[in-house]
């Protein structure tokens, strides 16, 4: 099979679907079914996913200085198709996927991605421009799609009830966990940990951009409400980078991180995520909403317990053969979340059981069968046309 794969996602720093998108490129290029594999980003093709990279610096900084101004946006839309149209001229025996959700016009086989609906579930926490992009293309992209892949169970079905995208299109396709999240002996960690001055200290992590839909301020407000000594024993760390509409969160960590009950990284480089993970003595994310959640994954696969959200696919995807290995609380409630971050603080025995039992179920989910699977999605929509 022939393949065109749009890279526009892969942008440093990656976020979820900007790592979908790199792991998909990497193991689509070396996969036996696929006879030749060309990459598209944003108006020009791409020789590796590496060289997307740093191809897309420059439409990354575009978008900083005019973030997602609706005109700025609709004409580059416009210009994009144009051009991707002028590219693959005389190309209708490739198979085109977008992993992130909006197709280009093409006269083949076409297949997207869509992660989530956070843009019509919470769309208070995405520009404006955002919400009316995907509300005016997203429609088309669905129509145009032999099949939809999608990241959960949980997400497939509200595409199913709020998009009204047939059951028989979409395709549930979970994402992969790099092997460089693992178990560690602290003396792996100690240099990474002493960097971030996080040596010998039993920290609650946490990863994820600081911005509404991750549910920070609450978390943080929970974790305040915890008895001083267990604060002391257990700083929250934050990684991630600053997003947006953080005020709240800023006035709620102002004060812990003057007491140094809240250490805040910022943005870490990729090569120490799994030292930071695999060092700390619990991992929470309350988010709001996720399509998957790859931060939960990535700590049950370190070893971890971890605190998560009731009621969507995080819930899912901690869900083991003998019951959830994670505690899922509501996200929404404070009270709930402070109970939830003392057990995973303190449980020693639940500890126990689910530190091995979540490397365990982790160990399903890897890369190379989310490209597998991926391959065989396209194998039947060409079989089919």
């Amino acid at each position: 099979m022939k393949v065109i794969f749009n890279v526009d996602a892969i942008t440093a720093p990656l976020t979820g679907i900007g790592r979908y998108a790199l792991e998909l490129a990497r193991g689509l290029a070396r996969h036996a079914e696929v006879d030749a594999l060309k990459l598209y980003s944003a108006y020009q093709w791409v020789d590796d996913p590496e060289h997307a990279l740093g191809a897309n610096r420059t439409i990354a900084a575009v978008r900083r200085h005019v973030p997602f101004k609706s005109a700025a946006l609709e004409a580059y839309t416009q210009l994009r198709a144009g051009l991707f149209r002028l590219h693959t001229r005389g190309m209708r025996d490739w198979l085109l996927h977008t992993p992130n959700y909006v197709l280009m016009p093409f006269d083949g086989v076409a297949l997207t991605t869509v992660h989530d609906l956070s843009w019509l579930n919470h769309p208070e926490t995405h520009p404006p421009e955002r919400v009316r992009f995907l509300d005016r293309h997203l429609p088309r992209s669905l129509e145009q799609a032999a099949a939809v892949l999608t990241d959960s169970h949980f997400i497939a079905d509200e595409i199913v009830a709020r998009l009204g995208v047939p059951r028989a299109k979409l395709r549930v396709v979970p994402l992969g966990v790099d092997t460089a999240y693992h178990p560690r002996a602290p003396g792996e960690c100690a240099a990474v940990l002493a960097r971030h001055g996080l040596e010998g200290q039993a920290y609650l992590l946490v990863v994820a951009t600081q911005e509404p839909r991750k549910n920070l301020a609450r978390l943080a407000r929970a974790y305040a409400a915890l008895p001083a000594p267990l604060r002391a024993r257990h700083p929250l760390v934050v990684v991630g980078a600053r997003g947006w509409r953080n005020a709240e969160l800023e006035r709620t960590l102002e004060p812990l991180e003057r007491s140094r009950d809240v250490r805040r990284l910022g943005y870490v480089e990729e090569a120490e995520l799994p030292l930071l993970y695999a060092g700390a003595h619990a991992f929470a994310f309350p988010s709001l909403y996720e399509g998957f959640g790859l931060p939960v994954l990535e700590a049950l696969a370190s070893g971890v317990p971890v605190l998560t959200s009731q009621g969507s696919s995080l819930e899912e995807i901690v869900r083991g053969r003998d019951g959830e290995l994670a505690v899922c609380v509501d996200a929404l409630d404070e009270r709930a979340l402070q109970h939830g971050i003392e057990r995973v603080l303190t449980d020693a025995a639940w500890r126990a059981r689910v530190a091995a039992a979540g490397v365990e179920h982790a160990r399903a989910f890897t890369w190379s069968a989310c490209v597998d699977a991926t391959v065989a999605v396209y194998r039947e929509v060409l079989a089919s046309a």
